[in-house]
């Protein structure tokens, strides 16, 4: 099987889901030959950037006027559609090389832009292959729909409906899922994996997926989870975000510090000796006023904390903890739901990730954190109650499709035989 994979680099849950599905083919046809084209670069440098920048650029400092983009870009006829539109059709033959050099069977879209182009492509050359598109998110966007589409890729049966409101075939609409590495789908060895990393078993984990909160958001979030009475212990990844990784380092460091410092007074207060006092006549008790608390003033908050840059083993770290803090990006919470991991959403882009939100929250998949002083007795509540974690956990396993990769491989295969029984 030739399988080519179009996706794009504006946020990383494309790629990912490009590659799982690629990990997963590969496992079971190891002949098979696939690649995994950057399309937006492949079809012109200067626009990956324009649009790879522009994305970063805007969630991280305009995030209501991005989220007013995305929700103008979802109704069919707006200026924004319009501009896809001459874009795509403009560069859909520079695309043309490279079905014609790799010959593909199939041809699998994980980014709404390449599968826009690739139809375009089909509508002006009429090529007889078969097209999938992965939607990686949990609410369909116009961005997605197109003529040529042999086959959707949804995360959801109310992601169907909608869908089909939109005029689509429901036939063509496969509420699989967003597919992941096959490692979130298989529990771990727990006690190997806590004694590796020298973290309790018996104690509660919390995971904070840090890497796109902003330096500033999750220390602040961070500050605020552990400030929680419950006893619990905290990994953090930071990603790649090296700036937020230094930064939640040295602030870990301040805290072990005046922790060790506050411990080592209170020890040599406590082995100093007494001098005997002499016995003297009563005296008038004078009001003494209380001394401000040597602990509130030197002593922050604190819980057992593993800080971690990047890592390829995300999978065994959800395995391992009780709750998960992320934003909602389509890609993480698909691999919290494959963990079978509660979430607490915090801070969700407007658009795509506060209609994820939206979702997981309705299904009991998820709460919200806020910035407030909320934030600490949600995390209170929830991380300290097992039944709530345990009925979240329950909603997530009626919810989860099972192995997504699994089941788009096999439809890869059913299409690539129908269009062979059509030639």
């Amino acid at each position: 099987m030739r399988v080519l994979i179009l996706s794009a680099t504006t946020g990383g849950g494309h790629m990912a889901a490009a590659n799982a599905l690629k990990e997963y083919i590969l496992s079971k046809d190891p002949d098979s030959v696939i690649e995994i084209a950057d399309t937006l670069e492949y079809v012109s440098p200067l626009l990956n950037k324009a649009v790879t920048g522009g994305y970063v650029y805007l969630v991280r400092n305009q995030p209501k006027m991005y989220g007013s983009i995305y929700n103008n870009a979802d109704k069919s006829d707006t200026t924004v559609n319009k501009t896809i539109d001459i874009t795509t059709s403009t560069l859909r033959n520079k695309l043309r090389p490279l079905l014609d050099d790799f010959k593909p069977d199939i041809i699998v879209s994980t980014h709404a832009f390449a599968a826009e182009m690739v139809t375009s492509l089909r509508s002006h050359i009429n090529f007889e292959i078969p097209i999938i598109s992965i939607v990686t998110d949990f609410a369909v966007h116009q961005a997605y729909i197109s003529e040529g589409i042999d086959a959707y890729i949804v995360s959801s049966r109310e992601m169907v409906s909608d869908a089909v409101s939109r005029g689509l075939d429901r036939v063509r609409i496969y509420p699989y899922g967003i597919p992941v590495k096959q490692g979130f789908y298989h529990p771990i060895d727990r006690k190997a994996a806590f004694e590796s990393e020298g973290l309790d078993e018996s104690v509660p984990t919390i995971l904070i997926m840090a890497g796109s909160f902003g330096v500033t958001d999750v220390l602040k979030i961070y500050h605020k989870i552990v400030q929680s009475p419950v006893d619990f212990q905290v990994i953090v990844i930071t990603g790649k975000n090296e700036k937020l990784y230094n930064t939640f380092d040295s602030y870990l460091r301040k805290i072990t510090i005046n922790n060790t410092l506050l411990e080592y007074k209170e020890m040599m207060k406590a082995s100093k000796p007494v001098k005997p006092v002499k016995p003297q006549k009563a005296a008038k008790a004078k009001p003494v006023k209380p001394k401000p608390s040597s602990t509130s003033k030197h002593m922050k908050p604190a819980k057992p904390t593993k800080l971690l840059y990047y890592t390829d083993q995300v999978q065994k770290y959800m395995h391992m903890s009780d709750l998960i803090v992320t934003k909602p990006g389509g890609l993480t919470v698909t691999e919290s739901i494959a963990s079978e991991l509660p979430m607490a959403i915090f801070k969700a882009i407007p658009g795509q990730e506060e209609q994820n939100a939206d979702f997981l929250v309705g299904k009991n998949m998820a709460v919200r954190l806020k910035k407030d002083a909320t934030c600490t007795k949600t995390i209170t509540e929830l991380i300290g109650n097992k039944e709530k974690l345990e009925e979240m956990k329950t909603a997530i396993r009626s919810f989860s499709k099972g192995n997504s990769a699994a089941n788009i491989y096999l439809l890869m295969q059913e299409l690539i035989e129908r269009y062979k029984d059509k030639a």
